[in-house]
C-alpha cells in the first residue's frame, strides 16, 4: 500500500487508514475482542496509519488503539489523536448515547482551546494511548471557537512540534473554509477534512485543496461515504448526519448503477475519488470488526475503470473540473 508523508515533516502515512471512533462504540458496543481483531486485520491488511480521538467513546478508543500499538515495534506506524475536548470526571451517572457513543458516562466533555487545554489534552492522551509520543495531533472541530483556536492552541501545537512531543500539526474539521484559513495562516503540516471531497460534495475542491498543493500541506479526506448514503444508498439513507433528500439519494443511486455497468462498485468509486487530486495523501475509514476492515480494504485495492469517470462526467455526475483517479498515479 503506498505511503507518503505528511507535510514537510518525516511522519509517513498509508493511503488507507484506520478511522478508530467505530471502535470507540460509536453508534453500538464493540466487544475488547472484536475490536483487537479490526486493528490486527488493518495491520495485516498493511494500514499503518491509525486515527483515534478523546472524544471517540471518552477515550475508549485511544485506550484500544493505544493497548493495540504498543505490542508492534516503536516507529513501524503512525498513530493521529485531537485535541480540544478535555475528559473531566462525572458521577451523574448514564451512557454517551446523546453524542452518539455506547459506553458510561463516567467523564464528560470540556470545550478547551486554551494553550494550557491543549497541552494537557496531549498529556492525557499519551496517558490513555500509552505511548510517549503523538505522531500526529489534530486541532478537533474549533468552528466555535476560531479566536482562541488561532490564538492559543494552535500556536500551544507549534510548540509541542518543536519539542518533539508531536511530529505533526494540523486541524481536522466537517468544512473546508476554516481549514483553507488554517493552510493560508498558519504553518501546519495537515489537514484533515470530512465529507467535503466526495463523489457527493467538492467543495473541498476550490479552495481549501489548490490551497493545500501551493502551500505544500498535505490533505487527510474522511467521511468519503458521507455517513453512509455512498456505502449503501438505499431509501431513509443519510446523507451528512441527516435523511438524504430525493435529489441526493437519485444521484448517489446513478453513481451506483454507472459503478456496477463498468464492473466495479460504488464503495469502490467512492474510496478512490479523493485521489484524483495531488494534494490528498489518505483516507480514512471507520470500521468496526474485521469483517469490515477486510471489506474495506477489498474495496479500496478494487479497480474502478477510466471508463467509469468519463461516463460519470459525460453524465454530468461530476463537473468536468474535477480531477479523477484515471488522471493521477495509483494509490495502492
Amino acid at each position: 500500500m503506498r505511503t507518503g508523508t505528511l507535510g514537510r515533516t518525516d511522519v509517513p502515512v498509508t493511503a488507507l487508514g484506520f478511522g478508530g471512533a467505530a471502535i470507540g462504540n460509536l453508534y453500538t458496543p464493540v466487544r475488547d475482542d472484536e475490536a483487537h481483531l479490526a486493528l490486527d486485520t488493518a495491520w495485516e491488511a498493511g494500514l499503518r496509519y491509525f486515527d483515534t480521538a478523546p472524544h471517540y467513546g471518552l477515550g475508549l478508543s485511544e485506550r484500544r488503539i493505544g493497548e493495540y500499538l504498543r505490542s508492534r515495534p516503536t516507529g513501524s506506524y503512525t498513530v493521529s489523536t485531537k485535541v480540544g475536548r478535555l475528559l473531566e470526571p462525572y458521577d451523574g451517572g448514564g451512557d454517551d448515547s446523546a453524542h452518539g457513543f455506547a459506553v458510561p458516562a463516567t467523564t464528560r466533555r470540556v470545550w478547551d482551546f486554551s494553550a494550557a487545554g491543549v497541552r494537557r489534552s496531549i498529556e492525557d492522551s499519551l496517558g490513555r494511548l500509552g505511548l510517549d509520543r503523538i505522531d500526529v495531533a489534530y486541532l478537533h472541530d474549533p468552528d466555535d471557537h476560531s479566536e482562541e483556536a488561532f490564538g492559543e492552541a494552535y500556536p500551544e501545537l507549534e510548540r509541542l512540534r518543536g519539542e518533539g512531543l508531536v511530529g505533526a500539526i494540523g486541524a481536522g474539521m466537517n468544512q473546508s473554509a476554516m481549514l483553507t484559513r488554517f493552510v493560508r495562516d498558519t504553518d501546519v503540516d495537515v489537514v484533515l477534512c470530512a465529507g467535503r471531497y466526495s463523489l457527493l460534495d467538492q467543495r473541498a475542491l476550490k479552495t481549501l485543496l489548490p490551497a493545500a498543493v501551493e502551500r505544500g500541506v498535505s490533505v487527510v479526506i474522511g467521511g468519503v461515504f458521507n455517513s453512509g448514503l455512498l456505502a449503501d444508498p438505499k431509501q431513509g439513507g443519510t446523507f451528512d448526519y441527516a435523511l438524504a433528500s430525493p435529489e441526493v439519494l437519485s444521484r448517489a443511486r446513478r453513481f451506483q448503477d454507472l459503478a456496477e455497468r463498468h464492473g466495479t462498485t460504488l464503495r469502490a468509486a467512492a474510496l478512490a475519488f479523493p485521489f484524483g487530486h495531488p494534494g490528498v495523501t489518505s483516507v480514512l475509514v471507520g470500521t468496526r470488526s474485521a469483517a469490515e476492515v477486510t471489506d474495506t480494504v477489498r474495496q479500496f485495492t478494487a479497480e474502478v475503470p477510466a471508463a467509469f469517470w468519463q461516463e460519470a462526467r459525460d453524465q454530468h455526475l461530476l463537473p468536468a473540473d474535477v480531477p479523477v483517479p484515471s488522471e493521477q498515479e495509483p494509490h495502492t
